[in-house]
């Protein structure tokens, strides 16, 4: 079931008043927060959700997908459990277990009940409240991990009927996982089997986040077959933007039984937005939709259509996923041998260029992360300097006749080799010392010598 979203601008209103009502959200002193719709990892620093959902409690024998889709560039997976409800329970020992095994391969882990999925419509799907009692029961396993886990209460909690109590049921669910001392940034998703064609998240999500003592809520729209046009993604993604509300796309694919939907507007306005994503699935669909495995039985050497589109796309894994500055660095990604060709010439060793920073004014430094025969990846990190600045430019031109290719995090124009590199609406603002980054893709024959850039703030 769907419907077209229309273009009123009451909502986003109704939304932002409620925001401001009960003004910035606290940051959790041990783990992710979210501050202005925004979520920061412990150390402060912005994270934008780039990865996949692992089918984990159906397949747990495939516990090497943790290394597999870090290989490939996610940087975070959401695991599907199961509370014992409807399928086998996943024990305390075995939650543990699929924590570490983000943490060893650098991953922030999402962690959901799918026992809930379609509640209201499917006769076996649990309560948010009993998915509650499950979380609970993992109180053990959670304490400590607040740096690398997400708790996702439950999974598409209701189907298309029967949902008008969403907005309580997560307010208490929220509240008595909060009383019972799990401060965790915690997940909601949305009714109509994640999609909310009916605007019930996007209506009641300011209520929901308010009732979170710790305001430490991100809110979860699945986008399949509803989501099939540019106007509708940018349009329900975009109240949320607009109200300060944190929004991630915790599920979607590239093609379904209900539509097919826009992937390409998914990924492209999320990366011009700072909005996290999490595609629909490693492997093991089964039921009509195998189309959505984005690896063949669980083979990262054999992506899909999807799989390829995913990672390696415009927009994809490949060339926007940042890890979580928890883990104390961000490796360049992983090149897979179906695509790209390995390095063969190694980076500079050099210490990258980096323009002064004057009092008030910013700084730039420029990196090459990966290269290899006739291509690179570089990363340019600005910093403010003694003073806050609400945007940057960044200015430079190769010495060698490279040419930028693709970019991301940034508004970058090229003439000819002279490159001009302004920030995204969503990263401008920096605080005096504070930084942000952007990344490019670039050819180049010959030498790749870094250039010299300027930085100027306003």
């Amino acid at each position: 079931m769907k419907t077209r979203l229309s273009a009123a601008g009451a909502t986003v209103l109704a939304l932002l008043v409620a925001v401001l009502a009960f003004g910035q959200p606290a940051h959790a002193a041990a783990g992710f927060s979210v501050a202005g719709g925004k979520l920061y990892d412990a150390n402060g620093a912005e994270f934008i959700m780039r990865g996949v959902n692992h089918a984990h409690t159906w397949y747990p024998q495939q516990t090497s997908s943790f290394a597999d889709v870090k290989a490939l560039g996610a940087n975070t997976v959401r695991v599907v459990l199961s509370s014992g409800d409807r399928w086998t329970r996943n024990t305390n020992a075995d939650v543990a277990n699929v924590i570490s095994l983000c943490k060893t391969n650098r991953l922030i882990c999402v962690l959901e009940v799918h026992d809930t999925t379609g509640y209201g419509e499917q006769s076996e799907a649990i309560t948010l409240a009993r998915a509650v009692d499950y979380w609970l029961s993992l109180a053990d396993v959670l304490s400590g991990q607040e740096r690398y886990v997400i708790v996702n209460i439950g999974n598409e909690p209701y189907g298309n009927y029967n949902y008008g109590s969403w907005a309580t049921d997560n307010a208490t669910a929220i509240k008595r996982l909060r009383a019972a001392g799990l401060t965790h940034t915690i997940m909601v998703d949305a009714p109509n089997w994640g999609q909310d064609w009916g605007f019930f998240m996007r209506d009641n999500a300011a209520s929901v986040f308010a009732a979170d003592p710790a305001r430490n809520t991100v809110f979860s729209v699945h986008m399949y077959g509803v989501y099939d046009t540019a106007a509708e993604i940018s349009d329900y993604l975009g109240r949320f933007r607009a109200a300060g509300l944190p929004i991630v796309v915790g599920e979607f694919g590239f093609n379904h039984s209900d539509g097919n939907p826009d992937e390409d507007t998914i990924l492209s306005y999320s990366q011009a937005n700072g909005i996290g994503w999490l595609g629909w699935s490693w492997s093991g669909n089964g039921g009509g939709v195998e189309y959505l495995d984005l690896a063949t039985n669980f083979n990262p050497a054999s992506l899909t259509e999807w799989g390829q589109r995913l990672f390696n796309g415009a927009n994809g894994i490949r060339q926007t996923a940042r890890e979580a500055s928890v883990f104390g660095g961000t490796p360049p990604p992983t090149t897979p041998p179906s695509t790209t060709p390995p390095p063969t010439t190694p980076p500079p060793t050099t210490p990258p260029p980096t323009t002064p920073s004057p009092s008030g004014g910013c700084a730039a430094a420029y990196t090459v992360t990966n290269q290899w025969q006739g291509g690179f990846q570089g990363e340019v990190r600005v910093t403010a300097g003694a003073r806050a600045i609400t945007g940057w430019t960044v200015g430079w031109t190769f010495a060698n006749g490279q040419h930028v290719t693709q970019s991301w995090n940034v508004a970058l124009t090229s003439n000819g080799t002279t490159v001009t590199a302004r920030n995204a609406d969503y990263n401008g603002r920096l605080a005096a010392g504070a930084s942000a980054s952007f990344g490019f893709l670039g050819s180049w024959t010959g030498t790749n010598s870094p250039p010299v850039l300027s930085c100027t703030a306003s």
